[in-house]
């Protein structure tokens, strides 16, 4: 493994709860690379890779230095032709990047394509989607209050310490 990668994790922001239409550029950007990569695509490990693949999918070169000023926030308004590019890769509406007001009506439609890529791929079991359903409206809450919290846990430096330290100890 080179040494971008893992000053290329450091540099991006941390993955956010959903396709917030408030979130930052870079935060969309993110999301959309953590989950709506698309399959026919060779995974990307770096901002090399993912530049690559995004210029040979559209035709439109970008460079992994773009890339990367994208995914850190480096960069918030960049060229019409690079946003139109990132969506026609990602197969998001242009607006998708625009303000919140736009963005808006795009938001849950991402968050269920990438839960039906997840269903797709196998990362995520259908059973326990229709399981949930299944649930009475209370019992669906406290679910997903457990989930929300777990994700949090997810999302922080040290999640096992984070988990810990809310348990009783003897």
């Amino acid at each position: 493994m080179s040494n971008e990668k893992g000053a290329a994790a450091q540099d991006r922001p941390q993955a956010t709860e959903d396709a917030s239409p408030s979130a930052t550029l870079a935060e969309r950007i993110e999301w959309l690379i953590q989950n709506l990569w698309p399959a026919d695509a060779p995974p990307a490990r770096n901002n090399i890779e993912t530049a690559a693949a995004i210029s040979a999918a559209t035709g439109e070169d970008i460079s992994s230095t773009t890339v990367w000023k994208l995914r850190t926030g480096r960069q918030d308004n960049p060229q019409l032709k690079t946003l139109t590019a990132l969506a026609t890769f990602f197969g998001v509406p242009l607006g998708y990047f625009g303000s919140p007001a736009e963005a808006a009506p795009v938001a849950d439609d991402l968050t269920f394509t990438a839960l039906r890529h997840e269903v797709e791929r196998g990362a995520l079991d259908i059973q326990v989607l229709r399981a949930l359903l299944d649930l009475s409206p209370k019992t669906r809450s406290l679910v997903g209050e457990m989930i929300r919290a777990a994700a949090t846990a997810d999302r922080s430096p040290h999640p096992s310490a984070q988990l810990h330290s809310s348990s009783a100890t003897p």
